[in-house]
């Protein structure tokens, strides 16, 4: 079972092959058998998670169970959900028990599925590596000695290493695409406003959203089927009328299913002198599945995205702006880590923080503070944000050329476990592809294509606002004419 999509587990449930409980239990068994290596889940609680599987049996028993009811799922450990300890990957949230849940747990609840467990993940999704969470790093079950990606790289491990057949990730400038990538997965950021921010625990507002990963573009759209709705609780959610994206996968047939479609090849990820910074083998992986959308009858153009040269900095002067702002919020007093220790309020602040933030929290606070501060708002954040707009307009100049981006989701495979930790300015430059994207809103995912030495690549798809499901019908039709989404490490235990 643990080879099957999530599509077919719910078949299997809907013709009673297996229940949930059984179905939940094995995987349960999985993680706890493999987490102890890969340190995929913070938090597991068997007794809530086959509670939800019994109460999924009850319902399909008396004909009340839609696609997902029964279907085990990892929830980033960023969603607040109920009864669960929700820490965000910080020190400064490990005593914290939900008192209610965000909005995706709340459809996920709605829709019948079971939580497994929370996931690891850079703490407070400010990483790219998933080495700064506080409960320590995730290892890529495709090489134990490498990074799996961030920030939700957690998410990213366990459904690679089959600890879970699918789980939600958030992207805030590539956090889902990039583990995603290094994780042989399908990986989904949505519109900005698409999925409900409520009770996602903020990282830079303006760019955070939820989105699904899971192994192939057709679990993914069962996924955001649930995910997806107006919320009225988050200013920033859109009210839009609820769509199917699952409707239109198998719409297109023939040899050339994409016939008329076209792709833009930006110079900038293409260009004889923009491939120095994307590694040989990823670009001839992207280039051979550029071939393959040809074979399906896509036609390619070339475009360029002047500014996304300046999304980086932009991007790391905007995000710390926010979350310096957004984490303000936790200093000790109403929940969460106190210091032991104190003099005054001001002390007890001081310490709370100084002791529950880790390194790149405090790094990013202390940016996002000073490019704040009088004398340097403008020259620093308005100017980040003229950016944004030029980025932005340079999106939808494109899309008046084409119908979907391609290039690489990352410039590498995944880099060995500590390899960029002492340099942030590398770290960053890991999510060069990404985070263009986050800045204009617009939505992105990346799918398989490849292995280089052993290690998966992807290619990233972007596309016009509100194209998910195109999105996910063009990554769908290239996973039915190649196999690399069905790979799956060698070196663990694949006992069913």
């Amino acid at each position: 079972m643990i080879e099957h999509s999530v599509s077919a587990l719910s078949q299997a449930l809907a013709a009673r092959k297996i229940s949930s409980v059984e179905l939940t239990q094995l995987y349960l068994e999985r993680i706890a058998r493999h987490n102890p290596t890969i340190n995929a889940f913070i938090t597991v609680d068997a007794e809530k998670s086959l509670a939800q599987a019994r109460a999924a049996d009850q319902l399909r028993s008396i004909g009340q169970a839609g696609p997902l009811t029964g279907i085990p799922l990892a929830q980033k450990d960023i969603f607040c959900t109920r009864g669960w300890l929700t820490t965000c990957g910080s020190k400064i949230l490990g005593n914290f028990i939900s008192p209610y849940d965000a909005c995706v747990i709340e459809h996920f609840n709605s829709a019948g599925a079971v939580i497994l467990g929370k996931t690891n993940m850079d703490e407070f999704a400010m990483g790219s590596s998933n080495e700064t969470s506080y409960y320590g790093a995730v290892n890529n079950p495709w090489d134990m000695e490498r990074v799996p990606g961030g920030s939700s790289g957690g998410s990213a491990a366990a459904v690679a290493a089959r600890l879970a057949p699918a789980a939600t990730g958030t992207d805030t400038g590539g956090s889902i695409r990039q583990p995603a990538a290094l994780c042989n997965l399908t990986g989904l950021k949505p519109t900005y406003g698409v999925v409900s921010r409520y009770g996602m625990i903020a990282f830079a507002s303006s760019l955070d959203q939820a989105g699904p990963m899971a192994r192939s573009a057709e679990d993914c759209a069962l996924l955001l089927n649930a995910m997806a709705g107006f919320d009225e609780r988050d200013s920033t959610s859109l009210d839009r009328p609820r769509e199917d994206f699952s409707a239109q996968l198998n719409a297109a047939t023939g040899e050339k299913p994409l016939a008329g479609l076209k792709i833009g090849l930006p110079k900038e990820f293409f260009g004889a002198d923009e491939r120095s910074g994307c590694s040989p083998e990823v670009m001839q992986l992207v280039e051979a599945a550029l071939a393959e959308y040809r074979k399906l009858g896509a036609e390619t153009v070339d475009i360029s995205l002047p500014n996304m040269k300046l999304s980086v900095p932009a991007y790391y002067v905007i995000a710390p702006a926010e979350a310096s702002s957004n984490l303000s919020r936790f200093d000790g007093v109403r929940y969460g880590y106190r210091a032991p220790e104190y003099g005054d309020l001001n002390e007890m602040y001081a310490r709370s923080r100084a002791q529950g933030f880790g390194a790149e929290v405090k790094r990013r606070i202390l940016i996002g503070t000073y490019v704040l501060s009088h004398g340097y708002y403008d020259a620093y954040y308005l100017q980040a944000q003229r950016i944004r707009r030029l980025i932005a307009s340079d999106f939808v100049a494109a899309f008046r050329q084409c119908d979907v981006i391609m290039g690489p989701t990352s410039p590498s495979t995944a880099f060995k476990l500590g390899e960029k930790a002492a340099d942030p300015v590398q770290m960053y430059l890991s999510d060069i592809y990404t985070i263009a994207v986050n800045l204009a809103g617009l939505p992105g995912m990346s799918i398989p294509c490849g292995f280089s030495r052993g290690l998966p690549a992807g290619l990233q798809l972007i596309g016009n606002y509100f194209s998910e499901a195109r999105l996910l019908n063009i990554a769908h039709r290239y996973q039915g004419v190649t196999d690399w989404h069905l790979r799956h490490p060698a070196g663990i235990d694949w006992v069913h």
